[in-house]
């Protein structure tokens, strides 16, 4: 018996063969037990895209479908030996799709017709609040949520590669042959890269998983905005009809899935607090949505009572602070150094090495803490090169402004100590001489 459907859950998938070619390659899944979605779009001559995409899907459907007790465990919150965390079902997607590139290629050796044969894959398994993405090639995924599109899934093409690059304008790339060409795909080797993602599901939102047959038409994700604006299946028959409309020129797959309005509005405001206070901090400020997103599935919120202490001076941690509600003081020894509120961040170093930590930080009153672990943060450098780069280099501006400053203090320091050096002789003169047997 399989886990049980998110409640709020409702789906519509269409595929279409489009107005060029004359037989279908796209392969698409909908689970609505498993909650578990899936695009995939195959290449390859003789009709083998067809086949890779079917033994993608098929076998991505059959390995989560095996592992369907671990995701029931999850949604239970076992506690113990039988915690299932977060982690365990994005190996468990990860691992699925790497089953289905090797069945992939596996076929592909034992054909010679077939050789070569690929497809591409986006997956979006929802379990409990949360949204568990797996993504190889240009097929994407996009998030509707309070009124805005944005692409959480990257285009793993030459395009991209060269743009994120920076060596070329969009306009020179555009001139560059096989642009389009996909750089990774399900099959094609052994084994292949898998972009993960964990995203918090919120009432509302809308995911759309969708082949290049789509959106190799789009402008901008705006542009679905009318199409989505109608009911049901109503929103996928009209982006269908849409890509047709400009030319159909590739087989066009959609899923639309989406998140019932519910009484749980709360959780959306806590989720836009929580994002906003994050994307306000220096080393998170240049992020785009989707990297944002990826830092989000990082963070863990812990509460405090008054007077808790945080962490203390001289012990060695492993986590940044962030103050998402209420205040916390700063205390060394007996001194009190500052008060942080909201937005304010603590213990940036214990990211980057482990150090003992230099003060001690204690509720005042109730407070919401943002915390980031070392090993977290680490694994999201080791995943994620493009986005390593740029919080590193985030990192050297917070720490090059931290010297500057520790730079002004040290000169007020010691022009304050010059200025003592010369007025200390002048009020010793004004002192009256001892008197006789004090001295």
């Amino acid at each position: 018996m399989g886990p049980a459907m998110h409640e709020s859950l409702r789906f519509f998938a269409s595929t279409d063969v489009g107005q060029v070619r004359d037989h279908n390659e796209d392969n698409f899944l909908v689970d609505k037990k498993l909650s578990l979605f899936i695009v995939a779009d195959g290449m390859g001559g003789h009709a083998a895209g067809e086949v890779a995409s079917a033994i993608a899907v098929r076998t991505v459907h059959e390995e989560v479908r095996r592992e369907a007790d671990l995701i029931t465990d999850y949604l239970a919150g076992a506690k113990g030996a039988a915690k299932v965390t977060t982690r365990d079902l994005i190996t468990l997607i990860e691992h699925a799709v790497q089953r289905a590139c090797a069945k992939v290629n596996e076929e592909a050796r034992l054909d010679a017709a077939k050789r070569g044969m690929g497809t591409t894959l986006s997956a979006l398994l929802v379990a409990g609040h949360q949204g568990f993405i797996a993504h190889v090639g240009d097929s994407r995924i996009y998030l509707r949520r309070q009124g805005r599109i944005e692409q959480i899934t990257e285009d793993h093409t030459v395009y991209n590669e060269l743009l994120k690059r920076g060596n070329l304008t969009r306009e020179q790339i555009d001139k560059v042959g096989h642009k389009n060409a996909i750089t990774r795909a399900v099959g094609v080797y052994e084994r292949v890269e898998v972009d993960t993602l964990v995203i918090e599901v919120l009432p509302g939102d809308t995911f759309i998983l969708a082949s290049d047959g789509l959106h190799g038409y789009l402008e901008s994700p705006e542009d679905m905005t009318e199409h989505l604006a109608k009911e049901g299946a109503q929103a996928t028959k009209s982006l269908i009809d849409f890509a047709n409309a400009k030319g159909g020129k590739d087989n066009i797959t959609v899923i639309t899935v989406h998140v019932g309005d519910t009484a749980d509005d709360g959780r959306a405001r806590r989720f836009a607090l929580k994002r906003e206070v994050l994307a306000k901090m220096p080393i998170f400020s240049p992020l785009n949505e989707r990297e944002l997103l990826r830092v989000m599935q990082a963070v863990e919120v812990r509460s405090y009572a008054s007077d808790d202490v945080v962490l203390r001076e001289g012990d060695t941690g492993d986590e940044l602070f962030i103050v998402l509600s209420g205040q916390v003081r700063v205390s060394r020894g007996e001194a009190v150094l500052t008060h942080l509120g909201q937005g304010e961040h603590f213990g940036e170093m214990a990211l980057i090495r482990s150090v003992p930590r230099s003060a001690t930080v204690t509720a005042e009153g109730a407070a919401e803490l943002i915390a980031i672990r070392r090993s977290e943060f680490f694994e999201i450098l080791r995943r994620e090169h493009e986005l390593a780069v740029k919080l590193l280099w985030q990192f050297l501006g917070v720490f090059a402004d931290r010297l500057d400053q520790t730079s002004s203090d040290l000169r007020s320091a010691k022009e304050g100590l010059r200025v003592d050096e010369h007025s200390t002789p002048m009020r010793t003169r004004s002192l009256p001489p001892p008197l006789p047997g004090r001295s």
